[in-house]
């Protein structure tokens, strides 16, 4: 059992419309993209300028187009978590970074937010795709009570837009950037209950997602779509299985990808338009900080009793399922 204290969430403010990826002239307008994926707009770090003239053509340039660094993103969702939770940057014992399109191979980048939030805390990175934020809390419920620190700081970085091509119509509409932050605890109980989680590979279809060092994301959409599907509406019946009775409000938060394939997930599985918390209309596909942002977004609208559902699936291919229960107690 791992108690969550506060979340937070952050996203740039240039904002790419389907309008403005209309402009670019790559094959695709507005009610195309919305027909295909469902997103209306995705925020970016990338300038728009940049994003105009070269398309990232060449990726080794995204990171002096940035109008922010991703450890100042990260630092921003970790300060709305800290505040939500009554906690300052000094209560911090542990910090775990993880992302799907890391950009320093060395050191961690959990060791960059930490320098940025002033924390001196043992940093390292637990990276999974898009299924990070499930693996990184199934790894801390894994340890020795004893072995942890009472607070620990759980980031989800994506700076995905960097490595998109921006003259592929097939990839350009489905990203977005930003960060989801967590306070977790394993010592000190807290209104949210992370429970029943578990995580899951298919290693033999590891090429089908990737984002090889210095070039651009690549995925085999067809394949990859139908395994979110598959993966995320199995996990998702299990968890309804095993909690489904005991829960007066029982919701769905799942990996971020398109709002079609979430769609697809929520019809197959008898989930209400409104009990299924989404996001990516209007941030696109945030890679690992997609679905914790979404949960970061609802936070004041848990009550007491509430059971929440998060499925999450990425490159690797890897997929994670957890239940997260509000139990009532005071903040």
């Amino acid at each position: 059992m791992l108690f969550i204290h506060g979340m937070g969430h952050y996203h740039p403010e240039n904002v790419i419309t389907n309008r403005f990826l209309s402009s670019l002239d790559i094959g695709s307008d507005e009610k195309w993209i919305m027909e295909r994926v469902g997103i209306k707009e995705r925020r970016t770090s990338l300038d728009l300028d940049y994003i105009r003239l070269t398309l990232n053509r060449d990726v080794r340039a995204a990171s002096e187009a940035s109008i922010c660094t991703r450890a100042w993103c990260g630092a921003q969702a970790a300060r709305m978590a800290l505040e939500r939770a009554g906690l300052k940057p000094e209560d911090v014992g542990m910090v775990i970074s993880g992302s799907s399109s890391p950009y320093i191979v060395c050191p961690a980048e959990a060791c960059s937010v930490a320098a940025e939030l002033g924390v001196e805390a043992p940093c390292f990175d637990v990276n999974s795709a898009c299924s990070t934020f499930i693996v990184q809390l199934c790894n801390l419920a894994a340890m020795r009570r004893e072995s942890l620190p009472r607070f620990v700081l759980v980031i989800n970085l994506e700076h995905v837009t960097h490595s998109v091509d921006y003259s592929d119509r097939n990839s350009a509409p489905l990203f977005g950037d930003g960060a989801a932050a967590a306070v977790v605890s394993m010592e000190e109980e807290a209104p949210v209950e992370f429970f029943g989680a578990g995580f899951f590979s298919i290693p033999g279809s590891w090429d089908k997602a990737v984002i090889p060092q210095g070039k651009h994301f690549f995925q085999e959409g067809r394949a990859v779509q139908g395994y979110a599907i598959r993966k995320t509406t199995d996990c998702l019946r299990h968890l309804q299985e095993q909690y489904g009775a005991e829960a007066p409000v029982f919701r769905f938060i799942g990996h971020q990808a398109n709002y079609m394939m979430l769609t697809h997930v929520r019809q197959r599985c008898n989930i209400a338009e409104a009990d299924h918390w989404h996001n990516v209309q209007e941030f696109g596909n945030v890679g690992c900080s997609g679905a914790p942002s979404v949960l970061s977004m609802s936070w004041d609208k848990l009550e007491p009793g509430d059971h929440t559902a998060m499925v999450v699936v990425g490159g690797g291919l890897t997929y994670g399922r957890a239940m997260l229960r509000m139990n009532g107690l005071e903040d």
